[in-house]
């Protein structure tokens, strides 16, 4: 997954600057209909029950974590269009995009469906 320019900054920042970075305390799953791009830009799903979905990745192997529980969203009641990308967000509403990619099958969501990301789905590496 491609990493944000906040993220970038910060990382920048505090490895080779030596600039404070504090870890969020959380990390929450957000769903796109456009990309979000390294700007953080994108269209994210709102209203229709939509709301963010917590996370925990497992301990780097490889460069790279992925999540260790299904990630499930709330039952759609209202359409929320074509989800094409999804993001990790440093808070449930506001805050910062770190990490986001694309889905590799866009997921049309209607009202009554439901998304969901199956353990070791949801991949970040550095490289």
């Amino acid at each position: 997954m491609p990493i944000s320019d906040y993220l970038e900054a910060a990382v920048l920042n505090h490895v080779l600057r030596g600039v404070t970075y504090t870890p969020p305390a959380a990390r929450c799953v957000a769903l796109y209909t456009s990309n979000p791009t390294d700007a953080d830009t994108g269209t994210e799903v709102s209203g229709g029950g939509y709301a963010r979905q917590s996370v925990t990745f497992a301990a780097p192997a490889g460069g790279a974590v992925q999540n260790t529980a299904d990630i499930v969203f709330p039952t759609a009641t209202a359409a929320w269009g074509t989800i094409t990308h999804v993001g990790i967000r440093d808070a449930v509403t506001g805050g910062n995009l770190l990490f986001y990619g694309s889905l590799s099958t866009p997921k049309t969501i209607g009202v009554g469906d439901t998304f969901k990301l199956p353990v070791g789905q949801l991949v970040c590496r550095l490289d």
